[in-house]
């Protein structure tokens, strides 16, 4: 073994988003882009030498090759000892889980997600703290800031690769390699949390039709283990759960658009009582019903209020956290309980401190992503057990009766995120600005008949550090009736998604069953005539509505 410190120019762009480094497979091939990012990591991140490093991904292309790197890297740079997934495997709340077990310094987490995958497609890397959660805004900035200055990196050679197909230990130098079963922390950590003989007998029940959609992405085998080998359900159950580098060229984002047949199953032709999907990495879920789709935001809430019914929440929650684009359902839930409730930027790493600062228990985002205190990430699977352990301890009750009950107590949050993607950023940022200009002159003026009571840019304070983040959003408010809220995506990897967010309180029972698009239309004719987004972009809809 040999280490060398290369020469290397810096790239431009290589400022994390809201959940890591995202870009092209192609970028990341080029040679010094992904070394320049990891040795910007480990110099940012000195705590880390003499210490544990976790390490996986979500099975993408690109991934295997990027952990030989990575390895050879933090055997150049002092690290200990590295623990990595088998076969490079590690969905993201597995490696939060892991992290924390093991007290481990931090980890590298190899994903971009729920974007495309195959060597066209994105890869991504993000750099977890010890807490488990991402990196907060002043380390990342700190880790930019060192990618446009770097100069050479370091690293090992070694004859050959590392074996990371068998569980055990291997050598480079000084550091010892751990590859270890990517499930088997995580499944212990949730098998506390829930009560599996409840859930075990409902999967059991003849006349309870569930399915699990893995879509051909990490999720996979931490389903087969805990849904199928430890609970018990069929082993059809669970679909498409080999993971695949190019997740057999879907696209592994869990919403109606992308996961088409399971919607038809469960909400259209309502073949199915429980249905669930997950993403490329694992961290987000989608919640389907005998004919609805569940919200993430009416997900979180609905998890909130019945949280005791959950072993590991029996003695309640302290709070909980939503990104200021989900809708405030978990607003009404906290304030019935007299709970604490946060709302933060976009961005799991903004709930790090209030969970370990013990105000929250769980938190989410209308993004897909829920979870709780028992890692720092979005959690699909646990989502996903929360709401069978729910159904499991609600005999008679289903998933749309849940919801109608939860609505008749705490209103209706009529919800909906429209999504234009690929957009040129010259005129995504022009439609984003007129909003902008728009704002000071808003209050006063009216939407249909409610009245707006705000608009401006949200910043955010962070309670626990004093931290502050500017710029997080666009935002119209009518009152408590209402909101419009327009965001630039930090995502996606082509272009810039522009994000629209719509959301329509009603608390009359008798109004709760109507078509969401048709409730919220006067907020989204208002929205085009403050952006003028589909005449500048020449679109006719969104590209995709949840």
């Amino acid at each position: 073994m040999s280490l060398r410190e290369v020469a290397t120019p810096s790239f431009e762009g290589q400022k994390p988003g809201t959940s890591g480094l995202r870009k092209k497979v192609t970028v990341f091939q080029q040679p010094g882009y992904l070394e320049n990012f990891v040795q910007a990591v480990f110099d940012c991140a000195p705590e880390l030498q003499g210490g544990t490093l976790v390490l996986g991904g979500d099975g993408r292309f690109f991934n295997r090759a990027a952990i030989q790197t990575i390895l050879r890297m933090a055997a150049a740079n002092g690290i200990d000892r590295v623990l990595v997934g088998q076969g490079g495997i590690l969905s993201t709340p597995a490696a939060s889980a892991v992290i924390r077990r093991h007290r481990a310094r931090g980890g590298l987490v190899l994903s971009a997600s729920h974007n495309p995958g195959g060597p066209d497609g994105d890869f991504g890397i993000k750099y977890n703290i010890a807490n488990g959660g991402p990196a907060p805004e002043a380390v990342t900035e700190a880790i930019y800031q060192h990618t446009q200055m770097i100069r050479h990196y370091r690293i090992v050679d070694i004859d050959g690769e590392i074996d990371l197909d068998k569980t055990g230990n291997r050598k480079i130098g000084n550091m010892t390699v751990t590859v270890i079963d990517p499930v088997d922390d995580y499944a212990a950590l949730l098998g506390g949390l829930f009560d599996f003989d409840v859930i075990r007998a409902l999967l059991a029940r003849k006349d309870f039709r569930f399915r699990f959609d893995a879509m051909h992405a990490v999720t996979g085998p931490y389903a087969k283990r805990l849904l199928v080998e430890m609970l018990g359900a069929p082993e059809s159950s669970v679909i498409n759960a080999e993971p695949l580098e190019d997740f057999g060229g879907g696209h592994p984002d869990p919403n109606p658009v992308y996961a088409p047949e399971l919607y038809k199953a469960a909400v259209l032709d309502g073949e199915l009582d429980f249905a669930a999907a997950s993403d490329g990495d694992g961290d987000r879920n989608m919640i389907l019903g005998r004919g609805i789709a569940v919200t993430p935001s009416d997900s979180l809430a609905v998890l909130a209020a019945n949280a005791t019914l959950a072993p590991g929440y029996a003695r309640g929650i302290a709070g909980v956290a939503r990104s200021m684009p989900t809708s405030r359902a978990p607003d009404a839930v906290a304030r019935a309980l007299k709970l604490e409730c946060f709302e933060t930027p976009t961005g799991w790493k903004f709930f790090g401190n209030l969970l370990d600062a013990g105000h929250i228990t769980l938190c989410g985002e209308e993004s897909y992503g829920t979870s709780s205190d028992h890692v720092r990430e979005k959690d699909g699977l646990w989502a996903v057990l929360f709401w069978l352990n729910l159904l499991a301890a609600k005999p008679g009750e289903t998933v749309l009766s849940i919801l109608q009950q939860h609505w008749k107590r705490y209103g209706r949050h009529y919800y909906s995120r429209h999504d234009y993607e690929a957009v040129d950023a010259r005129q995504a940022t022009e439609a984003l600005n007129r909003l902008r200009a728009n704002l000071p002159a808003l209050p006063g003026q009216k939407i249909g008949n409610m009245a707006i009571t705000a608009a401006d840019d949200f910043a955010y304070r962070d309670p626990v550090d004093g931290s502050e983040s500017k710029g997080q959003g666009l935002r119209v408010i009518c009152g408590e009736q209402a909101r419009l809220i327009a965001r630039l995506s930090g995502t996606g990897t082509e272009g810039a998604t522009v994000r629209l967010y719509f959301e329509l309180y009603d608390a009359d029972p008798a109004k709760q069953a109507d078509d969401v698009q048709s409730r919220l239309q006067p907020l989204i004719d208002f929205a085009e005539a403050q952006t003028g987004l589909r005449k500048i972009t020449g679109r006719a809809a969104p590209d995709v509505i949840t």
